[in-house]
This record gives C-alpha cells, structure tokens and sequence, in this order.
C-alpha cells in the first residue's frame, strides 16, 4: 500500500511538473526562424503581406534585397532600403511589407519572427482571393478600379 502512495504521489509530481513546463511563457519558446526563397534570382518577390502577430527580422547572407514597409494610417510611409550581404532590417508587428530581388543574381536571407504563430496575410490574395469573392462593387469603389478590371484581377487569385 505504501509502495501505490508512493507511485501516485510520484504520478501527481510528474503531471504537475510536465503541465508548469508545458505552460512555461520562456520567450525562447515563441522563437521562430523562417526561410522564405522569393524565387533566388533577379525579379524574385515575396509580396506585400502581413503579419498580425509577429515582429519579423531579415539578414542577408547573399545577393541583394530591396525591402521595405508601409506605415499604418493616415501616414501610409513607405520606409524601405536596398540590402546587401550582411544587412539586417526589422519589419514591425502587423504592417504591411515586402522583399524584392532586383540584382542579376541569387540573394539568400534569414527571416526570423518573434512568435511560433505569427500569422501570415498575403495583401492580394486576401482581397483578389478571398473565398467566397469580396463583392467586385466593393473592390472597384475601394480602389477606384473599373468594375471590368476588379473581375480581372479576382479570376488570377
């Protein structure tokens, strides 16, 4: 009997002690690294996105990255720079943002986020894909389009 009290009371601690750690708010949990490859070579993009739950930091290990992101309302600043090997840039939690291969050849970088769960919103995709379609009379009012060029733009998405 004394040997079962033992073992429950050894049983208990473990599934307390796995639940605290499982719980545990260590920022080094929430760490993330990401490698995006906007297609390597000249002309590659990651287009204009968002993350709404996540700042975002980039360095590059090779090439040439022209980045940058747009400031919330009513300034909508870009803020943007052309990078090279060894350039770092931090992209803001929840703003529109991008990068851009203009060079002639391959360009490398690291993207890590401050969150396991940092959310991505590709900006076209969202608006041009959402499923079901947003309605074209909201779109073409919204961005001053021809409603012809609305439907355009959501049959590519």
């Amino acid at each position: 009997m004394e040997g079962f009290h033992f073992l429950q009371a050894l049983f208990i601690l473990a599934l307390a002690s796995s639940l605290a750690y499982a719980f545990d708010p260590s920022p080094l949990q929430d760490f993330c690294v990401a490698i995006n490859d906007p297609n390597d070579a000249n002309g590659g993009l990651n287009p204009p996105h968002t993350h709404p739950r996540a700042t975002e930091i980039l360095v590059v290990l090779e090439g040439t990255l022209y980045v940058g992101f747009v400031t919330s309302n009513p300034d909508n600043r870009l803020i943007a720079k052309v990078l090279n090997k060894g350039d770092v840039f931090v992209f803001p939690v929840g703003l529109v943002h991008f990068q851009f291969n203009p060079g002639k050849s391959k360009a490398v970088a690291i993207a890590a986020l401050s969150s396991q769960d940092p959310g991505v919103i590709t900006i076209a995709n969202a608006v041009f894909g959402s499923d079901p379609s947003i309605n074209p009379d909201v779109l073409s009012k919204a961005f001053k389009l021809d409603k012809s060029m609305v439907k355009s733009l959501q049959s590519k998405f």
